[in-house]
Formats: C-alpha cells, sequence, structure tokens
C-alpha cells in the first residue's frame, strides 16, 4: 500500500486545512488551522490527505489519528485505509479527540467492533453567548457581584479591542504574567505561553479577535479566540492577574459582550482535569460539553 505524506502544518497550509474544517464544521475546540499550527510544535502533530479527507496523527503517546473528515463515504475509505496502515506497521489502530457524532457513525459501520473511552479532561465548556455577555439569571448571580465590584474598585476601567497597536502591551503582561506563575519549570504551562505569544506575534496573519482589559492604562487582562463554525466561537487564550480581583470575570464578560454576539455559542476549551479550573467552568453554568474520547479495537 502506498506510504501517507504526514507533515506539519505550516502557513502555507492555511487554506487547505481550513477549507475542510469549514466544509465539515464541528464544536470541538480543536478543529481550526489555528489550533492545529500552534500547538503542533508541542504535541508532535502532523497531518495528511488520505482518500480526500484530512487527518491528523499524533506520536506523543503512541501512534493515533483524528477522526477522517470529509464526506462520509471518503471517511469510510480512509479510515479502512488507516487500518491497513497500522496493521502493517503492527500497532494497534487508535482514533483520538473523537467526538459522539463520530464515534456514532463508527459504530453504524461496524457495529461492536470498536469502544469508545471518553475522558473528562478533554472535554470542551459550550456557553451560550447572550448568558456570558448579560450573567442574567439566579445561577449566575455571584459573576454579577465580581463585576460590579470590580467596576466599583477601579472605575478607570477600559476595555478596547486587540489590534497590532496594543499587542505589544499584551505580550508584555504575558511575560509578566508567565514570570509570576512560573511557567518555566512546566512544560505544559511553557507550551502554552509560547502559543500565546505567537497568537499575539501572528494576529492579524491568523486573522484572530481579542479584547484587552485595562485598569489606569495598564494592561491587566487579555483574551483571544476565533470562529470553530457559524454559530460557535472559540476562545483559545486568556490571561489576567491573578491578584487583580474580578479581572478574569471582567475580561470574559467585556469580550463577549463586545466582539463575540453574533455567535450563539461560546467553547471555552477544556479543564484539563485542573480542580480550581473545573470549578470555575461549571460555576459558568455550560448549555453542554464537547465529549471526546480514544477508540480503540474491542478485545473479541
Amino acid at each position: 500500500m502506498k506510504e501517507i505524506q504526514f507533515k506539519r502544518p505550516e502557513f502555507e497550509d492555511r487554506e487547505l486545512i481550513h477549507s475542510y474544517f469549514k466544509q465539515y464544521p464541528s464544536r470541538s475546540c480543536e478543529k481550526t488551522f489555528v489550533n492545529s499550527y500552534l500547538w503542533s510544535r508541542f504535541y508532535q502533530v502532523q497531518f495528511a490527505i488520505v482518500e480526500n479527507t484530512l487527518i491528523f496523527k499524533s506520536e506523543a503517546q503512541g501512534l493515533a489519528f483524528t477522526y477522517p473528515v470529509g464526506e462520509s463515504e471518503d471517511a469510510k475509505r480512509a479510515l479502512e485505509f488507516l487500518k491497513q496502515y497500522t496493521e502493517d506497521k503492527g500497532v494497534p489502530f487508535v482514533l483520538y479527540l473523537v467526538t459522539e457524532d463520530q464515534f456514532a457513525q463508527l459504530e453504524q459501520w461496524y457495529p461492536g467492533r470498536f469502544e469508545i473511552e471518553y475522558n473528562r479532561d478533554d472535554a470542551d465548556y459550550v456557553y451560550e453567548s447572550e448568558k456570558l455577555a448579560t450573567l442574567s439569571g439566579k445561577k449566575l448571580h455571584a459573576k454579577r457581584n465580581h463585576i460590579n465590584k470590580f467596576k466599583a474598585t477601579f472605575e478607570d476601567w477600559s476595555y478596547e479591542t486587540l489590534t497590532k497597536d496594543n499587542a505589544e502591551d499584551c505580550f508584555q503582561m504575558a511575560l509578566k504574567w508567565r514570570r509570576q506563575n512560573g511557567c518555566d519549570d512546566d512544560e505544559e504551562k511553557n507550551a502554552e505561553m509560547c502559543v500565546t505569544l505567537n497568537s499575539l506575534r501572528l494576529l492579524e496573519e491568523l486573522e484572530l479577535t481579542g479584547g484587552v482589559l485595562r485598569v489606569n492604562g495598564e494592561v491587566i487582562a487579555f483574551t483571544i479566540g476565533e470562529p470553530v463554525s457559524e454559530d460557535t466561537f472559540v476562545v483559545h487564550i486568556e490571561k489576567a492577574y491573578a491578584d487583580i480581583q474580578g479581572a478574569y470575570p471582567m475580561i470574559n464578560q467585556q469580550f463577549v459582550e463586545h466582539e463575540c454576539m453574533d455567535y450563539k455559542y461560546i467553547n471555552r476549551e477544556e479543564d484539563t482535569g485542573a480542580e480550581g479550573l473545573r470549578k470555575a467552568k461549571l460555576s459558568y453554568r455550560p448549555a453542554f460539553l464537547v465529549e471526546k474520547g480514544i477508540v480503540k479495537e474491542r478485545v473479541q
């Protein structure tokens, strides 16, 4: 069988990768060129076009592939190709970041042949944009209190859209945030900070949308994201000084209000299993989670 030519996503691959994600949309936060491009360095991710479908390959924890993105007939042929490919290499057939819809399709084609193990740490939190902007209702009362206290404490606060003109201020704030949060001693944190800094450097080239929160003229928080589908906007990055009470709730609310109201949903990505982050994300009352799992062949 022919060998697949996988390669790391580069800027010149943007239109190709984007065209697949646009034609076959998903609300999963990974389904954008930006995510693939910026994180591929850390997670050793490569892509290829197989049977007219887009597939990513990761070797971070053994060989695994994403579910083929394309027409269903092409996706089935691509899966058959990958099964043969892994068999020839003498390794297990493994798919990662498989959504419930994708597994349902797999189960329809191969009843009982595969099993999926969902990883709660990888599930994306998706919220209604209107609720994040207005924080209306009894359940979000505490969030409104945080916002009101912030406005009362810091009268000289301001919000502005992130542009190339204020990106450098955010860049310097991010460097300070990195020092304060011990990123150099934590591989995952350091990788996330590299992605953050590269997002700021390539803000216009990657057509990212961002927001900036200032107090007394100084940047205390910023956030960056992009559309992942027609009705969903994904927030990739959010940084704020933890010692400034209300900075995180404020940048969250202001960004959605000013930049995201054309979208019904906001995907604020996963919690990676961090207890504090999980508690914070749940406290905003998600509309639903996008569950993702690992697919393997059942042991007969």
